[in-house]
């Protein structure tokens, strides 16, 4: 795999960039985001990751490690693939596309072109304890959120609710403690499935 790329910038298109590397060309298809950093003529370094089809070699380029490893990781859940990957980073920061995956945060995937309300619940089920830590005020933060979020949210799933209906109902039972202590468990339980009672 080619895991970074370092040379000079020979061209940057709407959609891809032209790394020279040792006297050779590299087409690199990039974020516009990436695109907007670069410069023709400057030196480059991009985190990179060469997707192989049976009728193509696409090479696609990063500013940084973090992006290229979510782009990866984005393409391990159903349905998505390097262009849908690389739309989500197109409309998102790696660290919203976490928060929003870790978070349940359907709202904010579903700004992505491309990606439905079906498509967001799946990339939350598939990718949820995948995305790992995101860096806080005070270092690496867990971003699953309280203790008991979890706990509710997979009885609501287990009852027959999907994962996006689960989020709202716990984002919902979260907002209304509004700051006091939690409750036990199953009565967040009760008050999450009287959520959705009244919105069916």
């Amino acid at each position: 795999m080619i895991a970074s790329v370092r040379g000079r910038v020979a061209a940057v298109g709407p959609d891809r960039a032209v790394i020279e590397v040792g006297g050779v060309g590299l087409a690199v298809s990039c974020t516009p985001n990436t695109l907007a950093t670069l410069r023709t003529g400057a030196e480059v370094q991009l985190s990179t990751t060469l997707v192989v089809r049976e009728d193509s070699l696409t090479l696609f380029g990063f500013a940084d490690d973090d992006a290229r490893q979510l782009f990866e990781l984005l393409q391990t859940a159903s349905g998505v693939g390097p262009r849908l990957a690389q739309a989500v980073l197109a409309v998102h920061s790696p660290d919203t596309v976490r928060r929003a995956i870790a978070g349940g945060d359907t709202v904010t995937l579903t700004r992505v072109p491309g990606i439905g309300k079906k498509g967001a619940e799946r990339l939350v089920l598939e990718l949820r304890d995948k995305v790992g830590l995101i860096p806080g005020g005070d270092g690496a933060l867990p971003v699953a959120g309280p203790a008991w979020a979890d706990q509710v949210r997979q009885a609501l799933v287990g009852l027959g609710w999907t994962a996006g209906q689960a989020d709202q109902a716990v984002a919902a039972v979260a907002e209304s403690l509004d700051g006091q202590p939690a409750p036990p468990v199953p009565e967040l339980l009760k008050q999450a499935i009287r959520l959705l009672g009244r919105a069916r």
